[in-house]
């Protein structure tokens, strides 16, 4: 019985793989947390291309990452052909700043399209007090995890609210454990960037623990704004989440997530993803709420590394181009 298994095992392992499968490029995109938008958006498109499987060759699957550092890296160096990433994160690389300070700009990066907005969220418990930034001081807060968009945010935020990191108890784990360690009462309370409405905000506002959503806004707010232009103001809307105790929306900041790859991908790979994203946006933008704001032209804003060559041929086709920052056309 042991030498028939291990036959079959030699046959299965010899057996050729079939002329459709070998033909085709298999692609990966790199994401973030399974709760985040970054997943479902990395699944959205890959189930578009892999529709026309057949037509463009192309097979796509979706890997959950750490988020926006890391899918930035993996793409440089390989590891992915796509990832999404914030567009403070495609700046900072691009321009060699933050976590690539020391390697120095990234100019491989190269940018596709941009994609949903996302605020940067904080959440806290209605026990702990915290109704403004400044409030965390002294508290237990979760910033986010190395290699995450939201890492860098929280940093920015607290900074210009006039909090250091010396000033609270930080915590750095997934987005994705935080609404747990709320609810567990191990937090005060923590930062998410995030598309709206998103899961793991949903979770820490339907618990035992009252949480509200904290407003991110002030004077200290506004000089980010004019420091950084990747940051806009945003409003995360109070009927996504009924369970805080918020009376209304909360305003706050953002960015957006960004669709990026290598310069050395294959131009023929991102004109397909391009197109299909593109010509079929209605049926996209109804597969999540965070991304019913989507137009041709706001996802072609928010973009800082140069455009890829295989978007730009397709941008150029649809007539889209007149929607680009010139000096991103290289």
């Amino acid at each position: 019985m042991k030498k028939l298994i291990i036959l079959f095992a030699i046959l299965l392992a010899c057996s050729p793989v079939s002329q459709d499968e070998a033909s085709k490029t298999f692609v990966t995109i790199g994401t973030g947390g399974v709760t985040g938008v970054y997943y479902p958006t990395g699944g959205a498109i890959s189930r578009m291309l892999n529709k026309k499987a057949k037509e463009y060759g192309i097979k796509a699957t979706v890997e959950s990452t750490a988020g926006s550092v890391y899918n930035i890296n993996a793409v440089l160096s390989g590891d992915l052909e796509f990832g999404v990433a914030q567009s403070d994160r495609q700046f900072q690389a691009y321009n060699g700043l933050a976590e690539w300070e020391g390697k120095g700009p990234q100019k491989d990066l190269r940018a596709v399209f941009s994609i949903h907005p996302e605020s940067i969220t904080l959440i806290a418990s209605a026990a702990s007090g915290v109704s403004k930034v400044s409030d965390l001081k002294g508290k237990r807060v979760n910033i986010g995890n190395p290699g995450s968009g939201q890492l860098q945010n929280s940093k920015d935020v607290l900074e210009a609210a006039g909090v250091a990191l010396k000033d609270i108890h930080a915590e750095q784990v997934k987005a994705v454990e935080a609404p747990g360690l709320l609810q567990d009462e191990k937090i005060d309370a923590f930062f998410y960037t995030v598309g709206h409405p998103a899961g793991n905000i949903k979770e820490a506002t339907s618990g035992r623990i009252k949480v509200n959503i904290v407003p991110i806004s002030g004077a200290g707010i506004d000089k980010l704004l004019l420091k950084y232009s990747y940051y806009a103001g945003s409003t995360i809307p109070k009927e996504f989440y009924p369970n805080a105790t918020n009376a209304g929306d909360v305003q706050s900041i953002g960015v957006k997530a960004t669709f990026v790859a290598s310069n050395n991908l294959d131009e023929k790979i991102v004109y397909a993803i391009t197109k299909e994203v593109f010509e079929n946006l209605e049926e996209f933008k109804k597969l999540h709420p965070a991304y019913s704001v989507l137009t041709h032209e706001n996802m072609l804003q928010g973009l800082s590394a140069p455009i890829h060559k295989g978007a730009l041929k397709y941008y150029r086709e649809a007539g889209l181009v007149k929607f680009i920052d010139p000096e991103l056309i290289k």
